[in-house]
């Protein structure tokens, strides 16, 4: 079982030696790691382990789960899809698609209209950080049939720096996204001729609207389960390589969205993460916000 450790906020309000006693409890061991769930008896396991960051980002499951690494310094050996075939003994596949050639954040594509709870027709947009050579975009994939194609590679004639994370909304099919300099940052892309912003895409007419651009390094976006509310991280406190500015932005921001569902407005503060940084963000059908931190998952 994991160690849990009371803390005493009063002895912390006054105490940095306290703080730091607190940052130096070592973590569990994830043989000994148990989790809080909403039913008991839930149960973990170490699906697969690599020499190489090879689970950095998307989390997409698809029957398969579909994860991708990260940027390992070299254009000879790219950013790397692994799927994890989970009903088949967890065998893992290497995978490259055409059109993509830097892949980061990914979501599940639905057809419109399709029923709830359904994985008919269901596809995965990768975001595609691009290089000196190839656009930053959004491309689609058929995990069938592993053929791509790419949705949209530029914002009315100008260049996107690093797109970087993705969510559809299931009622409009827009696709909702996140563009960073993390490319720029990490030397594999050129520097940015845009703001660091949010945008909604209209897969079927065309149509790109930005929607944000209050955030210094927007990262993770999520809907909330009523899909009243757009959750934005902010990055900042970190960029590349391991340029760390602790007087920046750590942040989970939260927007109501307009009425029209088209729009952004209202944006809160909705939490600081004063260890590691918010990078991809999830919620749960209760509501609740999950992200992952450098150190864990925070909730």
């Amino acid at each position: 079982m994991v160690n849990l450790t009371h803390v005493n906020l009063l002895t912390l309000a006054t105490s940095i030696p306290y703080a730091q006693e607190l940052y130096g409890i070592a973590n569990a061991s994830t043989d000994h790691i148990s989790f809080l769930s909403y039913r008991p008896n839930v149960s973990q396991q170490l699906v697969r382990s690599e020499n190489y960051q090879a689970f950095h980002e998307s989390g997409v499951l698809t029957g398969k789960l579909y994860a991708t690494s990260n940027w390992n310094g070299s254009f000879s050996n790219p950013i790397n899809v692994t799927a994890i075939d989970i009903n088949n003994n967890n065998t893992i596949q290497s995978l490259h698609y055409e059109y993509l050639a830097e892949a980061n954040g990914a979501t599940a594509w639905y057809p419109v209209g399709s029923p709830a709870n359904s994985s008919e027709g269901q596809q995965i947009v990768f975001c595609d950080e691009g290089d000196f050579t190839n656009p930053a975009g959004l491309v689609l994939v058929d995990p069938a049939t592993n053929i791509s194609r790419p949705l949209i590679n530029n914002f009315l004639g100008r260049n996107f720096t690093s797109i970087n994370d993705v969510r559809q909304h299931p009622v409009t099919g827009d696709l909702w996204f996140t563009d960073v300099p993390y490319g720029y940052w990490q030397y594999f892309r050129p520097a940015p001729v845009i703001k660091n912003q949010a945008y909604r895409f209209e897969p079927n007419t065309g149509v790109v609207q930005a929607v944000s651009d209050n955030e210094i390094a927007p990262n993770g976006i999520e809907f909330s389960p009523d899909f009243k509310h757009v959750y934005i991280t902010d990055t900042a406190v970190h960029t590349f390589p391991n340029k760390d500015n602790l007087t920046m932005p750590s942040t989970i921001y939260r927007y109501d969205v307009t009425p029209d569902g088209k729009r952004l407005q209202n944006r809160q503060m909705f939490a600081y993460s004063d260890i590691g940084l918010p990078d991809g963000i999830h919620c749960d059908t209760k509501g609740n916000v999950y992200a992952g931190t450098g150190d864990g998952v925070h909730v």
